[in-house]
């Protein structure tokens, strides 16, 4: 009796295999709903901004596998996008992430640009022959949401003077001066711009940029999360991502309105 009892493995062995194979599935389950959803965002535009065809037009989808009217097609839906924004009394930002060129305009006309050192985008967004994202990008896209390092606008504290000889005009402290510009914007239709800046100035400028995207992404993965777990394939948020100097970064800003309109050319 006593080598049977002896040969018995554990109670816990058993729980803790099964806790292990409870969280491995967990994770294989979390890694595949994570990797569909690409899959059904690109299913998502294409019912959006797929071809349609016009009963009263002779062409038809084979036109897509046209390298020249696809070329066509991007200039065409960048100046459309572009022709939108001139229209309004406000300024917008214009990406030309081809000549890695971002530029501040007002009805059409550029302010300030810049050239951005490195570009990284969704394997979505690359391919340059895709009808669908060459559609969707004839659209400008709107900032529903930013995330930022720094305030959009320098915050001053004074006291009122007792006369007007004591008197003296606001210079508001410009912490941006110091601190690392980085900042995060999601737009509209799913799309999230990341603008970081490109010098390490400072010994913590490093750091600062890892803790920052970090948060930002622990915050997405909580999302991702609540829709895995309810059976949900988690939304997918193509990305750009650009460096720019921190002057540049910062002008650029501070100068959009807080749901400003970007147009974007690849």
């Amino acid at each position: 009796m006593e080598n049977e009892t002896t040969n018995k493995p554990p109670v816990r062995r058993y729980g803790l295999l099964t806790l292990m194979i409870i969280i491995l599935a967990l994770i294989i389950y979390y890694t595949v709903m994570t990797m569909l959803a690409p899959a059904e965002k690109m299913k998502a535009l294409k019912e959006v901004y797929g071809f349609k065809q016009d009963e009263k037009s002779i062409i038809n989808d084979t036109i897509l596998t046209d390298s020249t009217f696809l070329a066509l097609f991007r200039e065409k839906s960048f100046l459309q996008s572009r022709t939108a924004l001139a229209e309004t009394d406000s300024i917008y930002l214009s990406m030309n992430l081809a000549d890695s060129v971002v530029s501040l305009e007002i009805s059409g006309v550029s302010v300030a640009s810049t050239k951005f050192s490195r570009l990284s985008m969704s394997t979505m967004l690359k391919d340059r022959n895709d009808y669908v994202i060459s559609s969707m990008l004839s659209k400008p896209f709107t900032i529903e949401r930013g995330f930022a390092s720094i305030p959009r606008e320098p915050l001053v504290i004074k006291m009122a003077p007792k006369d007007t000889s004591e008197f003296e005009p606001d210079i508001p402290p410009d912490t941006a001066d110091y601190e690392p510009v980085n900042y995060i914007m999601e737009m509209d239709n799913g799309t999230v711009i990341y603008v970081y800046q490109e010098e390490k100035l400072n010994k913590g400028d490093g750091s600062h940029l890892f803790f920052f995207d970090l948060r930002y992404r622990l915050s997405g993965t909580w999302e991702t999360m609540k829709s895995v777990f309810t059976f949900k394939v988690p939304e997918y948020h193509p990305y750009i991502k650009v460096r720019l100097p921190r002057s540049d970064s910062k002008r650029i800003y501070r100068a959009l309105p807080e749901h400003g309109q970007i147009a974007v050319y690849r």
